[in-house]
């Protein structure tokens, strides 16, 4: 059972300038124009890309699907409008390196014409496998970021008997406002896809929420950050008939939306190191994430844009906008006035987490949940000092870790150390960073050695195949030596024996 404590534990954390006044107080934007062209990567989600089902000139619908999931972590991609494919080849990724990725490029008719879609009038009539079934095949993802496929974590609810499904609606990252719109402006259907998640996570045909019986199945709780009084009034109202939802406020405190922590916060259980959640009975989802599947099971959409937070010092009208994925970056500037004379830094999510990128002709994808267009006045720009042994870096560090002690052994190589200090469980979140008063930008350090700890793993293992497979040739090629030996030596001894049997033969004659 869901119990709340009266002084939960609240591990590190900063108060960071939240910056988000200027869109959540606006309404979303939803009348974005359709860009001429889509570029859609195949890699929007955490698992193996996904494979084009379409050719170059055929004309889709949309929502058709344009590529379909490989294996068990992986999820489908679909037309975010009607139009022609015109090509499907490796285009720059929204990434740090924007390395190519495999691309779909749409040209848009115009007509954004939809495919046949199934509205279903009571879902919870859909068997749990069913809900389950149907969130894959519209391709929805973690939209908090993770991006994590949320079919996959509807089935291993199921597998693992969650008790508290826990909505994550803290958004704690500067600047970010789309979810505070979303739970603000569509509470009703983001409270309806909280209850298609719990019965998709049902183990048993008796004991899910049904339309009619309204039998209850578990709890949920929506947790939402106290700085966001709008959205807590908007999702109390939309959850007043469902007691099995519970909506909170959670204190004002990056990063309160990192799932460990939430999961401490609201039900007083720790994850235990190298475990899942689900584990312990828990689960966490994203709003938006509820809210797609609302539009999925409902109305049989899949997932095809997203709300986005365009903000920043160099944006002249800050908003949030309802964007298809494979958007340009450059049109959605261009769409909110931003000042490109004055761009020092473009952030594809918050400032905290989030990827600085190195140009605006790179689209949004399933992930993008904000971009950020930053002045110099916006960014830490002192030089770096030596350290003071101040120790504000544990403090503040939420995973309670030794910053300093993991970056002074990066820095002399020693990255064994470092990750015996507890490198792997580092979240990026950007706390200890952020709070050094001699500015040493310890979170470059964990991410440089986290890249090349994984390098040298993967170099390791690299090396382990290539001397498994020169093993096994090894002894392959000892087994045909030995074989050919053996063969040879039956032919010796063949050879002697009908000798010896002539020589007997013309002994007798």
């Amino acid at each position: 059972m869901l119990s709340f404590f009266s002084k939960p534990l609240i591990r590190g954390g900063v108060h960071a300038e939240d910056h988000k006044s200027l869109t959540a107080e606006l309404p979303i934007v939803s009348n974005f124009p359709l860009p001429k062209n889509l570029y859609i990567p195949l890699q929007q989600h955490v698992g193996k890309p996904a494979e084009p089902v379409i050719k170059v000139g055929e004309r889709v619908l949309k929502g058709q699907l344009l590529a379909y999931s490989q294996g068990m972590i992986s999820a489908p991609v679909h037309a975010p409008s009607s139009g022609i494919i015109q090509d499907v080849n490796d285009y720059p990724a929204p990434h740090p390196s924007a390395l190519p990725i495999r691309t779909i490029v749409l040209e848009t008719d115009g007509l954004d014409q939809w495919i046949e879609t199934q509205t279903i009038e009571d879902p919870f009539q859909l068997t749990p496998e069913d809900i389950s079934l149907r969130v894959g095949a519209a391709g929805i993802v973690g939209l908090g970021g993770a991006t994590f496929p949320t079919a996959v974590k509807l089935n291993m609810g199921r597998e693992n008997q969650i008790e508290t499904l826990i909505i994550n609606g803290s958004e704690c990252e500067p600047y970010l406002s789309c979810d505070d719109r979303l739970m603000q402006e569509r509470a009703m259907q983001i409270i309806d896809g909280v209850r298609l998640m719990l019965h998709g996570m049902t183990n048993s045909p008796e004991g899910h929420l049904t339309g009619k019986s309204g039998i209850k199945t578990g709890n949920a709780v929506v947790a939402i950050e106290d700085n966001k009084p709008l959205a807590y009034k908007a999702m109390q109202s939309a959850a007043v008939l469902y007691p099995q939802i519970k909506i909170i406020q959670i204190p004002t405190r990056y990063p309160m939306g990192w799932d460990r922590q939430l999961i401490r916060y609201v039900t007083g259980k720790e994850v235990p190191v190298g475990c899942r959640s689900s584990e312990i009975g828990v689960t966490i989802h994203n709003v938006g994430t509820a809210y797609a599947v609302h539009k999925a099971i409902r109305h049989g959409q899949p997932l095809l844009n997203r709300v986005v937070t365009i903000a920043g010092g160099a944006v002249e009208r800050p908003m949030n906008v309802e964007v298809p994925f494979g958007t340009l970056i450059s049109e959605l500037f261009e769409f909110c006035g931003v000042r490109n004379d004055q761009i020092a830094r473009i952030i594809m999510g918050g400032p905290m987490m989030g990827d600085s990128l190195p140009h605006t002709g790179l689209p949004t994808v399933k992930a993008t949940s904000g971009i950020l267009a930053l002045t110099h006045n916006e960014l830490k720009n002192a030089a770096e000092q030596p350290c003071i042994r101040c120790a504000s870096c544990i403090t503040v560090c939420p995973a309670g870790l030794r910053p300093l002690d993991m970056a002074n052994n990066i820095r002399i190589n020693q990255l064994d150390v470092a990750v015996d200090l507890g490198l792997k469980d580092c979240i990026s979140c950007g706390c200890c960073s952020y709070i050094c008063p001699s500015n040493i930008p310890l979170v470059q350090y964990f991410k440089y050695a986290s890249g090349e700890v994984m390098a040298r793993q993967q170099a390791e293992h690299k090396s382990e195949q290539t001397k498994r497979l020169i093993d096994a040739r090894n002894a392959r090629m000892d087994r045909i030596a030995r074989q050919q030996q053996d063969e040879e030596q039956a032919r010796l001894a063949a050879k002697a024996e009908r000798e010896r049997l002539k020589a007997e033969q013309e002994a007798l004659l």
